[in-house]
This record gives structure tokens, C-alpha cells and sequence, in this order.
């Protein structure tokens, strides 16, 4: 026990980064997800392509070049310099965002064609047909696997260590540099850590779930 409370403190340390990397590129995900989803299905050609090439970018390339990308390359390519928490927000919400946008796509398709002529036949615009008849629908099928994506998200964060954020992996590895003896127990510990934290983010998306479920009871 005297142990763990010592090794505590620096691995509070790494669990403070790798939340705020956690919530702020799940922040940055959702948004692009939401975005890239309702834009492939736009009637403007252009718009389709150009999301089609960030989704399948993204997709496509490993999460590790793409960190390394925005925090090494691109200052060198075009000057322009960015912390590592920034680069480490903006390659993990890009590219669960990439995924994430697949999800609201087809959640999306998903709702029958049924309720949008519906919504035509009652004179509503194309922005109060998606606000009121089509979104929350799409959202309340797409929540289970936008759920799944931020604890992949969450798992994705410990690669951030090797752009110099000392996140919570970090943190261990160097807590078992200075101790080698305490390896299971340092390992142990980051493990549970994520677990919790898995458990929390699943919680929240539940209590999503039961909300929609209650709205959609009442209607």
C-alpha cells in the first residue's frame, strides 16, 4: 500500500493530461463527426469530395504519422508551430473524427425516408428537417458507437507521449525507469486508471441512451 500512495502523485500528474487530451480532442472528434457526416450528404458534389478525401485521409494513415505530422512536419513545411497539447488535440479529433463521421453518416441513412418526406409534406427547410426530425433520431442510433469511438479515443492518447506530453503511460514509464521492481505495480496501476476512466465515459453515453429513451417514451 505504501507503495502505490508513493507512485500516486506523479501518476495523478499523467492522469490530469491524458483527461484533458481525452475531453478536448473528443470535443474536437464529435464536432468534426457531426460536420463531416451531414456533409456527405450534400447535394454539392465539391462538398462530398472534399469530405470524402479528409475521411478516407485520415481513415486511411496511421494515428502515430499523423501526430508526428502536425507537431514535426508541419512547422517545417509551412512555419507554423503548435504545442504538443494542441497537435496531440488535433490529430486524435481528426482522425476519430474521420471514423466518427462514417458512424453519423450512416446513422443518418438510417432514419426512414418515411419521416424527411414527412417533414417536406408539413413545408419545413432542410436545416429544421435535420434539427427536428432527422437529427435526434441519427443521434440516438449513433450514441452506442460514439460511445465505443471516445473509449478508443482514450486508449489512442497514450501515443502522446511521443510528441513530449507527459500523459499517464508516460508517467508510468518513467515511474519503472527509476524502480524496476515496482513494474507490475506501476502497470497495474495504469490499467485500473484506464478502466475507470473507460467506465465513466461508458456511464455517460448510458445516461444518453436512457435520456433519448425517455424523450422518445414521452413523444
Amino acid at each position: 500500500m505504501q507503495a502505490v500512495m508513493e507512485l500516486l502523485p506523479a501518476m495523478w500528474k499523467g492522469t490530469a493530461v491524458t483527461l484533458t487530451v481525452t475531453v478536448l480532442a473528443a470535443i474536437t472528434a464529435l464536432l468534426l463527426s457531426v460536420a463531416a457526416g451531414i456533409a456527405r450528404q450534400s447535394r454539392l458534389a465539391p462538398v462530398r469530395w472534399l469530405t470524402a478525401v479528409y475521411v478516407e485521409a485520415f481513415r486511411g494513415t496511421s494515428l502515430l504519422v499523423q501526430l508526428f505530422w502536425l507537431y514535426f512536419a508541419f512547422p517545417l513545411l509551412f512555419d507554423i508551430r503548435m504545442s504538443a497539447m494542441t497537435a496531440a488535440v488535433l490529430a486524435l479529433g481528426l482522425n476519430y473524427g474521420a471514423y466518427g463521421s462514417e458512424i453519423v453518416r450512416s446513422s443518418i441513412e438510417a432514419v426512414p425516408r418515411g419521416q424527411t418526406e414527412a417533414a417536406i409534406a408539413l413545408n419545413m427547410t432542410p436545416g429544421q428537417r435535420l434539427w427536428r426530425i432527422i437529427g435526434p433520431q441519427a443521434l440516438r442510433m449513433a450514441l452506442p458507437s460514439l460511445g465505443n469511438l471516445q473509449i478508443e479515443l482514450l486508449k489512442g492518447t497514450s501515443l502522446v507521449s511521443l510528441i513530449t506530453l507527459s500523459e499517464l503511460t508516460y508517467q508510468g514509464m518513467m515511474l519503472r525507469s527509476y524502480d524496476m521492481s515496482r513494474t507490475a505495480i506501476i502497470f497495474g496501476l495504469i490499467l485500473l486508471i484506464y478502466f475507470v476512466i473507460a467506465q465513466l465515459l461508458t456511464f455517460m453515453v448510458r445516461l444518453l441512451e436512457r435520456r433519448f429513451a425517455v424523450g422518445r417514451s414521452q413523444a
